[in-house]
């Protein structure tokens, strides 16, 4: 009885011991993150508070993360339409507008001045309401005012202007006070401006910062006869945009001037400067685009170092006050592609013709692509740019008659 007592006592206490030993093993065993059976939760599971997945908080992916593309330029494109000079009726000293208040005297070339990204032209005169001038003229022979209702400014917007250029002899005709209203009429009708000194245009198209910057020879304006402070501005231009287009009004004015001289210019005295030199001084700083105006005549154009110049675009759309006789009334609407960095890709001329009282209208007889072509093989020879039939202008070689050389 008590051998058989002392066995009874043995096995209770083993089993008591192996029961402390089971439910010691089941506290230590790990148990699955987050609530979840599986041990493998895959690679689309959500990432816990405890574990939070790398990629989703790590600023820093590390050296072998994938570097952000930089968009390559040169496949972009921003296409420009050009035309030179422009005044669309005056009140000054009597009334001188379209018998129509204007508001029809570009339609007939605005379907062609509207396609392009960015429509540039120069503002002849000034959009103000009253004021008397301030000009003084020592040659009457040489002198006219113009003044133009604010109201204008959106008829200039309708036909797809983007900016004018209030660079030129006119645009002071009623002195800054006259600029002051052009450059608040323009901005209220959703157009930029360049002209007056430190007044330069910057857009945005396409992806693309573009600078438009207008030069003249006249008091107050950028001016194109400082040659040293030109090549610097458009230079820093071109550093902090993708695009610069310069325009200048300089050179002699008449019909007997549709070709280059290639040295200083001067118009009744008054200094016009070398506008091949100069043009070119400005590409080589970082313009992409050069247009001329101002002679009220059709020049020549050259690619120069990928990048085109017209030189003079003539008279585009002036109802009174500038001769459109003959010649003087024979303008190009230049169009033009550049690619992202600026090079010339192509274009073309659409050919228009004054003939008062009525606005410009599209020439069947593409009397601007013509002259436009003579002058240019007549000026340079071989211009860099093949003028094709149907008014479409392409790059060509220019081989070693590259221009004749520029005065220094």
């Amino acid at each position: 009885m008590c051998c058989g007592s002392g066995w009874v006592t043995r096995l209770r206490l083993a089993a008591i011991l192996l029961a402390g030993l089971l439910l010691a093993a089941c506290a230590s065993a790990p148990q699955p993150v987050g609530g979840a059976s599986s041990p493998d939760r895959g690679k689309d599971a959500a990432p816990t508070e405890e574990a939070p997945a790398r990629e989703a908080s790590s600023p820093d992916r590390g050296k072998d993360a994938a570097p952000a593309k930089t968009p390559d330029k040169s496949t972009l494109r921003v296409s420009i339409a050009a035309v030179g000079d422009m005044m669309l009726g005056t009140d000054f000293p009597e009334n001188h507008l379209p018998d129509d208040d204007g508001i029809g005297f570009l339609a007939a070339v605005t379907e062609a001045l509207s396609a392009a990204d960015i429509t540039f032209g120069n503002l002849e005169g000034v959009l103000m309401d009253g004021g008397e001038p301030v000009k003084k003229c020592s040659n009457p022979r040489a002198c006219y005012l113009f003044r133009s209702p604010t109201r204008y400014a959106r008829y200039l917007a309708d036909a797809g202007f983007d900016v004018m250029s209030l660079a030129n002899n006119h645009a002071r005709d009623f002195g800054e006070e006259g600029r002051d209203s052009s450059m608040q009429a323009l901005a209220d009708a959703g157009i930029h401006h360049s002209g007056r000194e430190g007044d330069f245009a910057s857009l945005e198209v396409n992806g693309l910062k573009v600078a438009v910057l207008a030069y003249a020879v006249t008091k107050n304006s950028n001016m194109l006869l400082d040659y040293a402070l030109s090549e610097q501005t458009v230079s820093q231009f071109a550093e902090s945009h993708d695009i610069v287009v310069v325009s200048f009004h300089g050179g002699a004015e008449g019909r007997d001037v549709t070709h280059l001289p290639f040295a200083e210019e001067e118009y009744y005295g008054e200094p016009r400067g070398d506008v091949v030199k100069w043009s070119r001084m400005v590409v080589d700083a970082g313009a992409d685009l050069v247009v001329g105006h101002g002679p009220h005549v059709v020049r020549a154009m050259e690619r120069y170092k990928d990048r085109l110049i017209a030189y003079s675009l003539g008279n585009f759309a002036t109802y009174y006050g500038i001769s459109v006789a003959d010649i003087k009334g024979v303008a190009p609407i230049l169009r033009v592609t550049l690619d992202g960095e600026g090079r010339f890709v192509e274009g073309d001329i659409v050919s228009t013709r004054q003939i008062r009282p009525a606005g410009p209208s599209i020439d069947p007889e593409q009397r601007a692509l013509r002259l436009m072509r003579m002058l240019s093989i007549e000026d340079f020879e071989k211009p860099g740019v093949t003028f094709l039939p149907d008014g479409k202008i392409i790059p060509a070689s220019r081989g070693k008659n590259a221009a004749p050389t520029v005065t220094p």
